[in-house]
């Protein structure tokens, strides 16, 4: 089946599942999809040492681009085969460092997809429960 034949759902747990090759993006940020539902979405991340900042710190970038991803992807789920969409505006509170080498969680949540807007939030946090960021995004819907 042509990608563009399959709904965002499907595509995504075809990803999740191997069957297709995950995003580039999640070779420069490893992240990995480890469930996808209709409207929600989880990744598995982690931040190495060629994330940090000049202080030694995990770079903002880290946490923006996998809440980007799965705020972004949790909408996804729920568009029909051909259905493009594209963050249009992103905003993140960063509520702890991100730790390194550490795996993290990161979870998005669709809030409401209309005609052309989707809504969604997400959380970074570690398998204890710390929230380190959180998210809330929109994404035109370009059907």
């Amino acid at each position: 089946m042509k990608l563009s034949e399959m709904s965002g759902l499907a595509l995504l747990q075809a990803m999740m599942n191997g069957d297709i090759p995950k995003a580039s993006i999640a070779n420069t940020i490893p992240m990995d999809l480890v469930v996808v539902e209709e409207g929600y979405v989880k990744f598995q991340a982690k931040a190495g040492v060629e994330h940090l900042n000049p202080l030694g710190m995990v770079h903002g970038g880290f946490a923006s681009t996998v809440l980007d991803s799965a705020t972004a992807c949790a909408v996804h789920t729920t568009l029909g085969a051909g259905v493009r969409y594209a963050t249009v505006d992103l905003n993140i509170k960063m509520l702890k460092p991100v730790p390194k080498n550490i795996e993290l969680t990161a979870e998005g949540r669709v809030i409401n997809v209309a005609q052309r807007l989707g809504v969604s939030e997400g959380d970074l946090k570690s398998r204890s429960g710390i929230v380190y960021a959180h998210a809330t995004a929109t994404c035109m819907i370009m059907r």
